[in-house]
């Protein structure tokens, strides 16, 4: 089995398991805060990798990115708040398409504060993928509510964080890159548990359990991903999420996304297929160049 097609298998687990995340989170949110559901989700992630962490003998921390990690995490806090309580205000399968907007993102950090150079075919592909989020969203035609900034705040904050585990899964594993994760963003993230505690019923605490098992899978699957294989091949696969969270988003929430959301997604989907294409066509992955190699 070729490295790509591991990284496109992974890639695709990763993906169902994003949205089963996000299916879990919504319903737990239904009787407690984000706050206390983000804490608990990356708490019961720590306690599930604790036998490994312990079984290494904490060698797992091991690494040279330390500041990274760190930063990574300071940034993962505001864009897992602003993605978790954007569930309980717009549709599942919106979000996805939304989410779509990444890699887009991603490019236009680049040329802003990178002084990547704006080539024609990355103008055409961010017009592209402009317009499809116009379609999506419809200012003007549908009320856009504050789960859609919500959505947008997360996705540029997980373009950064894309970028940032692009670059350390050269030196770090999976499994460390995840311990870091749940280690500091537990940390970050309880003064605010603290603050707003809304004691969770039985069922919202066995809810946020699942989201955190598929978390932890979803973020094991797509770090070893990115180490097999670039973005180029890797991205694409993330639009099967529309797809899942469309059957799911019907079969337990009532809900399927219109004939907009669709054109809409498929347009920024195929404009991130040009970037994303054209980048490896040039041997340029931006995520590799983005952050400077000196620690």
């Amino acid at each position: 089995m070729s490295k790509n097609f591991k990284a496109i298998i992974l890639a695709l687990i990763a993906s169902f398991c994003a949205v089963l995340m996000s299916v879990f989170l919504k319903l737990a949110q239904e009787d407690s805060n984000v706050f206390t559901i983000g804490f608990l989700r990356f708490f019961f992630g720590l306690l599930l990798i604790t036998p490994i962490i312990i079984q290494s003998k904490f060698k797992i921390y091991n690494t040279i990115n330390i500041k990274l990690h760190i930063l990574r995490c300071i940034i993962n806090v505001p864009m897992m708040i602003f993605g978790f309580a954007a569930l309980t205000y717009i549709p599942l399968e919106q979000i996805k398409a939304i989410g779509f907007l990444s890699p887009i993102l991603v490019v236009i950090l680049s040329v802003i504060f990178l002084g990547e150079r704006i080539y024609l075919i990355r103008t055409f592909s961010l017009i592209l993928g402009f317009i499809g989020t116009l379609i999506i969203l419809r200012p003007g035609f549908i009320e856009i509510n504050i789960g859609v900034y919500m959505v947008l705040a997360s996705a540029l904050l997980w373009s950064c964080v894309i970028i940032i585990t692009k670059f350390m899964s050269k030196n770090d594993s999976a499994m460390t890159i995840l311990t870091f994760q749940y280690t500091f963003v537990t940390l970050f993230t309880l003064p605010l548990a603290i603050i707003y505690w809304n004691n969770p019923s039985f069922m919202s605490l066995i809810y946020t359990l699942l989201a955190a098992i598929v978390g932890t899978v979803l973020h094991l699957c797509i770090n070893n991903a990115y180490k097999l294989s670039d973005l180029s091949i890797i991205q694409p696969v993330w639009f099967t999420q529309l797809v899942f969270a469309s059957f799911l988003g019907f079969i337990i929430f009532g809900s399927l996304p219109d004939f907009f959301t669709w054109i809409g997604a498929i347009l920024v989907f195929i404009s991130v297929l040009i970037i994303t294409y054209r980048e490896n066509y040039l041997k340029k992955d931006i995520a590799k160049t983005s952050i400077p190699l000196k620690n």
